[in-house]
């Protein structure tokens, strides 16, 4: 189903009949399309595994239905702003331009270091979507660093004070405990 023309996002259980499900998501990832998990698996292991691999949202049974309905217009309105090509993400006070490694707050451009703006490039290539601590680790420090949270952590603390009205209750950049963080546009 997922390669027929005109499908923009798969909802995908885990649970099939026939497989894991997880098989599936660097597979339907390959084709271009948003993936959001559906499943009853709520361990912190399965959705660092689904959100590494490539899934855009991770929804654990029960589910208001209202909730997802807005994680499908969230994922396909972030899958098209990362099409239009722009490069640049504008919420709220903040606007970054990727293109141009530029980030502002209020109209006034903040000076990052070398490592918060690449953390931060990564995050807004996958707005509102979680990325696991090992993805950010790997993208910006490289592979030999996956396991070096404290790297993370004091980066974030960074840009937080940069970027946050209040660092201390963060809305912008969100920590999902165990898993990763978010950068929250919507």
């Amino acid at each position: 189903m997922a390669r027929r023309e005109g499908c923009e996002l798969v909802l995908l259980d885990l649970g099939l009949p026939d497989r894991d499900g997880i098989e599936l998501v660097p597979l339907i990832k390959a084709m271009h399309r948003a993936v959001i998990i559906l499943t009853a698996r709520d361990a912190t292991v399965e959705k660092v595994s689904a959100l590494d691999l490539g899934a855009d949202d991770y929804v654990v049974k029960p589910f208001d239905t209202d909730e997802l309905l807005a994680r499908v217009r969230t994922a396909l309105r972030h899958r098209s702003a990362m099409d239009d090509g722009s490069g640049v993400l504008a919420f709220g006070s903040i606007t970054i331009d990727l293109a141009a490694r530029r980030v502002l707050r209020d109209g006034a451009e903040l000076k990052l270091t070398r490592k918060e703006y690449a953390v931060l490039a990564e995050l807004a290539r996958h707005p509102d979507r979680v990325l696991t601590h090992s993805h950010l680790l790997r993208a910006v420090w490289g592979e030999a660093h996956t396991q070096d949270v404290e790297y993370l952590r004091v980066t974030m603390r960074g840009l937080r004070l940069k970027l946050e009205e209040d660092a201390a209750s963060p809305v912008l950049l969100r920590n999902e405990p165990g898993v990763g963080y978010r950068l929250t546009v919507t």
